[in-house]
Formats: C-alpha cells, sequence, structure tokens
C-alpha cells in the first residue's frame, strides 16, 4: 500500500472508530465503545505507518 493510502484508510478507520463509540454511548453499549475504540486506534496506526513511508521516501529521495 501507498503512503497515501494508508493515510486516506487511517482516517476512514478513526472516522468510523469515533462513531461507533458514540453509538455505544448513546444506546448504552459498552461493547460497541470498545470496537470503535480499537478501530479508531487502528486508523491512528494507519496514519503513521502512512506518514512514515512519506518520511522514508523523502530521505530516499535526497540520497
Amino acid at each position: 500500500m501507498g503512503s497515501t493510502t494508508d493515510k486516506i484508510k487511517g482516517l476512514a478507520n478513526e472516522a468510523a472508530g469515533n462513531i461507533k463509540q458514540a453509538a455505544g454511548k448513546a444506546v448504552n453499549k459498552p461493547e460497541w465503545e470498545a470496537e470503535g475504540k480499537a478501530q479508531e486506534l487502528k486508523g491512528e496506526a494507519q496514519q503513521a505507518i502512512g506518514k512514515g513511508k512519506d518520511a522514508i521516501k523523502k530521505v530516499v529521495d535526497k540520497a
């Protein structure tokens, strides 16, 4: 996967996770909140991977 794809998927997972968390709170479903938090963290990790790939690419391009 490219860095842009990682960042886009990360943003989507983070947003979906936030929605799940809010829905879980609204209907008193702790399991939805937990799933949402896990998905949010997955999204943050995907974005970090994408940013890391960008940083590596910049170093390689300078060499």
